[in-house]
């Protein structure tokens, strides 16, 4: 309840009652607050700078995906291999920045919407930029293509880093001869529609049994992929480049006679050593 005396000169006219109750909708907000998005942000402060700098790429060009997972591993994180795929160059590395395309199992009235065309799959490679990955989740069905060599051709005109899919591949002969690395779950001559049908671009997806998020680092050899979060990329592979600098010092020790005891992984009694062999320059040897 709210009470007002309202006077008017020395004359009163009596106290104003009013009462105050809680309404059934809430309040709209006044007047026109700000909207913002990302393309917004990007223009009034610039991109932010990737974490993948030219000194971590430089650094994960010489660490094997095996170390990289060792590292992983000691960091919590024991899922981060793309299982199940193998490269057409073994011979080629690849270090990229995710973009993914996820596929549907086939269903025909969707496939039918959705499958022809510009289709999800054909959007993806014409939004590749140089440096990225396309990186397909197809639920591990290789029983069906999910890209062939006019579309890889394609990526590595544009400047892709690389291709990824747990899925099939069709015209493997044709892509093993390409420059561009690829993985794949097995070769497959039919065509996606087979199995697949190509639903949504970057997105989480998982890929291989590992969760791949748009913006993820991938690095790949004869080994295997594997996925780095970018806010751990840059001590990851630090620590990777001196995990290998200590296993060629180990390596050099083990060829020249040592025992493995107490040297690997390397032990307290040869820091000394392994600090005068790095000041000597023979860990670039």
């Amino acid at each position: 309840m709210i009470e007002i005396e309202v006077t008017h000169g020395d004359q009163s006219t009596g106290k104003l009652r009013n009462q105050v109750v809680a309404g059934e909708h809430p309040l709209a907000s006044f007047g026109a607050p700000p909207k913002v998005d990302e393309q917004t942000r990007v223009e009034a402060y610039g991109t932010p700078p990737h974490p993948l700098t030219e000194h971590t790429r430089e650094l994960l060009r010489t660490v094997g995906t095996a170390t990289l997972s060792a590292q992983l591993r000691k960091r919590g994180l024991h899922n981060m291999t793309i299982d199940g795929v193998r490269p057409t160059r073994p011979d080629l590395r690849l270090l990229g920045i995710a973009r993914t395309l996820r596929y549907l199992p086939l269903r025909e009235d969707l496939f039918a919407q959705v499958g022809g065309g510009m289709n999800a799959q054909k959007r993806a490679i014409e939004g590749l930029g140089p440096g990225e990955v396309l990186v397909m989740e197809a639920r591990g069905d290789a029983t069906a293509g999910t890209i062939g060599d006019i579309l890889a051709l394609r990526a590595q005109v544009r400047g892709a880093a690389g291709i990824i899919t747990d899925g099939g591949l069709r015209d493997s002969a044709a892509v093993t001869v390409l420059d561009i690395p690829t993985y794949h779950g097995g070769e497959h001559p039919s065509v996606l529609g087979r199995r697949h049908v190509p639903w949504e671009t970057d997105t989480v997806i998982a890929c291989g049994g590992a969760t791949v998020a748009p913006g993820d680092i991938l690095v790949g050899d004869a080994d295997g992929v594997v996925v780095l979060p970018p806010e751990l990329v840059a001590e990851v592979a630090a620590d990777a480049a001196e995990q290998e600098r200590q296993e060629r010092f180990v390596a050099a020790r083990v060829a020249a006679g040592e025992p493995i005891a107490g040297l690997y992984p390397l032990g307290a009694a040869w820091h000394e050593q392994y600090q005068q062999w790095c000041a000597r320059g023979e860990s670039d040897d």
